[in-house]
């Protein structure tokens, strides 16, 4: 499976083992922005009155990133939470609801979820965005949400998300036309 996702469809999505054992539940994707890259998961418990665990899912046990379920080899595979949570660059990957700007100054608009590839590669392709006025050339009260291409991200902190220039001179409306954006499928790119 090599779709894209929403980074948020995934929370709640079942852990399970290669053996068919529901292990967990995803609760939150951590991800290295910067690098574009998942780290792992942070789980809840199975069942109705569960909770946080304890225990995290680094993204080398995860064999595969499905439509319906998180696949790993066994639950021995779960991790202590900071094995995921604690390292440098899950810090660095807060960007819901940061600015998205270009290295030339414009505000693209916020970020509201980041979009990566099904299958094992774990990779961030690019991210749903509310655009600013501005960006989306409007000056309606709706915010006009688009995706906009991962590019090589220049920069990322708690407050804001630089892309080079030209990785917003083509956005795309939905998660089909950005998954042939990274394609580079001719005939999909909207000119901004």
């Amino acid at each position: 499976m090599n779709e894209l996702m929403a980074a948020r469809s995934l929370t709640t999505r079942p852990v399970v083992t290669l053996g068919g054992d529901a292990v967990a539940q995803v609760k939150d994707t951590v991800f290295d922005a910067e690098a574009g890259r998942i780290l792992g998961f942070t789980l809840n418990g199975r069942g109705l009155l569960s909770g946080p665990l304890r225990q995290s899912l680094p993204w080398s046990a995860v064999r595969a990133l499905g439509h319906d379920a998180v696949m790993i080899r066994a639950g021995e595979d779960l991790a202590e939470t900071a094995a995921v949570v604690a390292r440098r660059e899950a810090a660095q990957g807060r960007v819901l609801g940061a600015k998205v700007l270009t290295d030339a100054g414009t505000e693209v608009g916020t970020v509201l979820d980041v979009v990566v590839r099904g299958g094992t590669a774990g990779r961030v392709v690019g991210f749903r965005v509310a655009a600013s006025k501005e960006f989306a050339g409007g000056s309606g009260r709706r915010r006009r949400k688009v995706y906009v291409p991962r590019g090589e991200t220049l920069a990322v902190s708690g407050r804001a998300l630089v892309l080079p220039a030209d990785a917003v001179r083509h956005v795309a409306d939905d998660l089909d036309d950005l998954a042939a954006l990274a394609a580079g499928a001719p005939g999909h790119r909207k000119e901004v």
